[in-house]
């Protein structure tokens, strides 16, 4: 489990890395490059599915944790903060999810 949770957090990392490298490659900004995105039916599509997914997983979470103020605590930065706080829940409460599931 030490070995999951620390692959876990690696990508987590490497995602972290791609972000700084994507603000450091392309000076358009992060609006501009949205609103050329919106423009695109494949990228508005995969940005549904992007969403869809923090939706399901918020919605584990909320289901997962025993306090709502915890839940809420996880579920909502999903929306802003994407995989990356995802991952760190996931970190935090593996453990947790594999002795529930035995």
């Amino acid at each position: 489990m030490i070995m999951l949770r620390l692959l876990i957090g690696i990508c987590a990392g490497a995602f972290i890395g791609a972000i700084f490298w994507a603000i450091g490659a392309d000076d358009r900004g992060l609006l501009t490059v949205v609103q050329e995105m919106l423009r695109q039916p494949w990228s508005v599509v995969a940005l549904i599915d992007l969403y869809l997914g923090f939706l399901i997983a918020a919605v584990v979470i909320v289901l997962f944790e025993r306090n709502l103020l915890v839940a809420l605590f996880w579920a909502l930065p999903t929306f802003f903060l994407g995989n990356f706080w995802l991952a760190a829940w996931l970190i935090v409460r593996l453990p947790e999810i594999i002795r529930r599931f035995r």
